[in-house]
């Protein structure tokens, strides 16, 4: 997560959504007295500073704890969400990989533990704690439309793309699925489908 005194802006780090990516590209454009979480493993250009009490993935309502009301206030608050079929694709993929590629789709279903970021960027009634969340499927014009809107300097695209070697087959999402395990992801993204009218 960010938490920017130069552009007074904090970035709530969602899961499997380029998160890193956009850490490791704002990192040398920031300020020196501005907070940047440890990523792991470690990213190019990604410079971890200022973190003390702070993490990784750490809550909107956890920042909001953890600053100043001022700060909290006054900042621009921003995240990024995924299509939630896109984004299971993507956490298998990584989780897979980490485990020496031993495990298959069904497997994933059968841990039943999935990655939804819903409660990273909501308060407790359900209400959103930021004041955008940017689509992962238009991330490129989105990132363009904050930076503007912040003042960051921005040529268009992000051109980093931290963890994506992980998914080798780039076989659309929906072909990965049995209905079943559709179903599933429906249910347990249901808040964030409802929200951003997502469809398989």
């Amino acid at each position: 997560m960010i938490i920017s005194h130069k552009y007074r802006f904090i970035f709530i780090k969602t899961i499997k959504t380029a998160g890193t990516s956009i850490e490791a590209w704002l990192s040398p454009h920031c300020g020196p007295e501005d907070v940047f979480t440890p990523i792991v493993p470690p990213e190019a250009g990604h410079e971890a500073r200022n973190y003390q009490g702070f993490y990784n993935h750490m809550s909107a309502w956890k920042i909001r704890e953890a600053v100043e009301p001022d700060i909290w206030k006054g900042y621009f608050k921003f995240c990024v969400e995924r299509n939630p079929w896109d984004k299971t694709v993507s956490d298998f993929c990584m989780a897979n990989e980490r485990a020496g590629s031993r495990y298959q789709f069904a497997d994933y279903f059968r841990r039943g533990r999935f990655c939804s970021s819903w409660e990273l960027y909501t308060d407790v009634d359900g209400s959103l704690l930021v004041d955008r969340v940017l689509r992962y499927e238009q991330l490129d014009q989105q990132l363009g439309e904050v930076f503007l809107q912040l003042g960051i300097p921005w040529q268009g695209q992000l051109n980093v793309w931290a963890k994506s070697g992980y998914r080798t087959d780039r076989k659309p999402y929906q072909q990965w699925y049995t209905q079943e395990q559709a179903a599933m992801v429906g249910k347990v993204f249901a808040e964030e489908i409802r929200t951003f009218e997502y469809a398989f």
